[in-house]
């Protein structure tokens, strides 16, 4: 035999205690905080503050813990990295240590934020985090099972901020040229070498080959913040992206010919397009232009149709030369 029954019985243990530990950090933490994120504004020596709701939606009384971390950009995607609390806005911020809270209660957390009067004006930034286990608790060596959620907090200390930066390039998703249908996904990058967050605000027109505006799109729906000294890549979809109806249509292959020949035909489009990015950000109104074009050519639903018109004609000839000859017989008939 391959395996033995002890090592069979064995591995059936271990992935059923996997399974168990999963649920258990599954079930251990569920907890709703509001609003996900605070910006906030203030001059230095000042004292701000503030309010974060909390929602149990547990079984039971739990006990949450208070903790605070800095956080920079990490990558283009402006996903945080969060990199500890040895200074900074993380540790000018105080609330209570813990939170007890009640199976379904909601509950206010007042905060504070003292601003040092020698702080750098310009862009801080920070997380408030509400865990399941209290801060510093395990010792070495030792697993943490729990789970924890936080609040981003976006400081601006007033002051003059220098701002700086600029749209690194724009084009289609891959830098591809040539697509078969509808959706066609842009991408573009900005970066931000001054010295607080910048919120780029702008749209992308699309236009066809006649010169017509055939979408306007919104380049940045969601107003994702670049923080300084930092570049991030924002995405823009031109058209519908259909969603899987359950999971296991997530691995399925490639949609068909006739399938893509389908959705060709329900929403059209055929020829050379240009996008026009047109962006502005920061308190100065910087601004930012750039197009990109290519084609769209739906040749699955082309071919169909080229396919359609050779057999129409094929048999438009065949049928003509059969009236031609009953109408030559008809005439030979009659003489």
């Amino acid at each position: 035999m391959l395996f033995s029954g002890t090592f069979m019985r064995n591995l059936l243990y271990t992935i059923l205690i996997v399974f168990a530990i999963a649920g258990i950090a599954g079930s251990a933490f569920a907890l709703t905080v509001s609003p996900a994120r605070v910006e906030i504004t203030g001059d230095p020596g000042t004292t701000l503050q503030g309010e974060i709701e909390l929602f149990n939606e547990q079984e039971g009384t739990r006990t949450f813990f208070t903790s605070f971390e800095n956080f920079e950009p990490s990558g283009d995607s402006g996903a945080p990295r969060f990199i500890g609390a040895k200074d900074g806005l993380a540790t000018w911020i105080k609330a209570e240590n813990k939170v007890v809270l009640e199976s379904g209660v909601r509950v206010k957390v007042p905060y504070s934020i003292t601003i040092p009067t020698d702080a750098e004006p310009g862009g801080h930034f920070a997380a408030i985090f509400f865990g399941s286990q209290e801060p510093g608790a395990t010792g070495g060596g030792q697993v943490s099972v729990g789970g924890k959620i936080g609040v981003l907090v976006l400081l601006r200390v007033s002051g003059e901020v220098a701002e700086g930066g600029g749209l690194l390039e724009f084009s289609a998703k891959d830098k591809q040229r040539f697509f078969s249908m509808v959706p066609v996904t842009f991408t573009y990058r900005i970066n931000n070498t001054g010295g607080d967050r910048v919120v780029p605000l702008g749209e992308i027109k699309i236009k066809n080959t006649l010169r017509l505006t055939s979408a306007t799109l919104l380049a940045n729906k969601s107003e994702g913040s670049i923080l300084p000294s930092s570049a991030r890549k924002f995405e823009v979809v031109w058209g519908e992206i259909s969603q899987p109806t359950n999971t296991t249509e997530q691995k399925t292959e490639s949609p068909g010919f006739f399938e893509m020949a389908g959705k060709q035909w329900s929403d059209f489009h055929f020829g050379w397009y240009t996008a026009n990015l047109n962006l502005s950000w920061g308190v100065t109104n910087q601004t930012a232009n750039a197009s990109y074009s290519f084609f769209v050519i739906p040749w699955q639903l082309l071919l169909i149709i080229l396919i359609m018109v050779v057999i129409i004609g094929f048999l438009g000839t065949i049928g003509l030369k059969k009236y031609n000859r009953r109408i030559i017989a008809q005439a030979q008939q009659q003489r």
